[in-house]
């Protein structure tokens, strides 16, 4: 008798939840502000990430590092998507910059950015974010344009990997 009223007890808490609007959980992934995901063909790597969001954090970048952890990158967003371009002045390690639009996704790549180096790397039209990490990661797991990136700065658009609120 009692897993019978367990049973039902189950049944009534679903349908609550059901009426009351609730998103299914496969739906949407929460998005910590400090990682991000990309996720393609290849499958999904997770970054733990610094967030530059501001002029001044955006200008310092990763300057001055000797190094940076396998798993850890820097996560560049802009206010407004637009032309964007990023050179390796005081900038000690080879980086990979991934360049991205308002819904996350990968518009272009560029491998191996040289350290020091102060020619303008361009990401081309309507960049929103730049995901830099450790040079020829992207090689590594597969990244490749047309993948996308998850975290909360894309969840405001169009997202192809949308966050839960």
């Amino acid at each position: 008798m009692g897993s019978r009223t367990t049973l039902n007890a189950l049944k009534v808490a679903l349908a609550c939840f059901v009426l009351a609007g609730a998103t299914p959980l496969v739906a949407q992934q929460s998005c910590p502000d400090l990682e991000v995901l990309v996720k393609g063909g290849f499958g999904e790597a997770r970054f733990d990430i610094e967030l530059a969001d501001d002029a001044g954090e955006r200008s310092q970048g990763l300057m001055n590092r000797k190094g940076l952890a396998r798993s850890a990158g820097m996560l560049f967003v802009f206010e407004q998507p637009g032309r964007v371009a990023f050179w390796m002045k005081n900038t000690l390690i080879p980086l990979d910059m991934i360049f991205a639009d308002t819904a996350g996704r990968i518009v272009h790549i560029h491998q191996n950015a040289i350290p020091l180096d102060e020619t303008p790397i361009p990401g081309g039209e309507n960049v929103f974010a730049v995901l830099e990490i450790n040079g020829g990661l992207s090689a590594a797991f597969g990244i490749k344009v047309g993948d996308a990136l998850q975290h909360r700065a894309f969840s405001q658009g169009p997202a192809i990997l949308p966050c839960a609120p």
